[in-house]
């Protein structure tokens, strides 16, 4: 398939494809024109990449680990070291951080609102409560 084709399965611009490719991440053969040309395998590798990405990993750290994955299911492969799991641990635990703080933070944005929320309420029975005339 060409660029194009394999941007539009994946969700991923050309330009983003481009980059995986000069990073190492990504491998295209050319036809006799030039043009880019990737098989099947390659849907599977870029939606690795991207899961990759969004889980925090910079491009040199996902070219050291796509080859210890198989494409059709993800698991480890024979080239997998011990350092490389110690890494991806510590990258895991980063993540867990990052998850504590931000229900942290939606907890605290969550006490902001309720008490908002109050004081909007109230604010709202004050104004719809007419005023007591003072004439007698």
């Amino acid at each position: 398939m060409r660029i194009g084709e394999l941007a539009e399965r994946t969700g991923v611009s050309e330009r983003s494809l481009r980059y995986y490719e000069m990073q190492g991440l990504l491998a295209a053969e050319r036809t006799p024109g030039g043009h880019r040309s990737y098989g099947d395998w390659a849907v599977d590798r870029v939606i690795r990449i991207q899961a990759l990405y969004a889980a925090g990993l910079h491009s040199k750290k996902i070219a050291r680990l796509l080859p210890c994955m198989r494409d059709a299911d993800g698991g480890p492969s024979r080239i997998a070291t011990s350092q490389l799991v110690a890494e991806l641990s510590e990258e895991r635990d980063r993540i867990d951080r990052l998850i504590a703080d931000l229900v942290r933070s939606r907890e605290v944005l969550d006490e902001v609102i309720d008490a908002a929320a109050v004081h909007a309420d109230t604010a709202a029975d004050t104004a719809d409560t007419p005023a007591l005339s003072s004439a007698s």
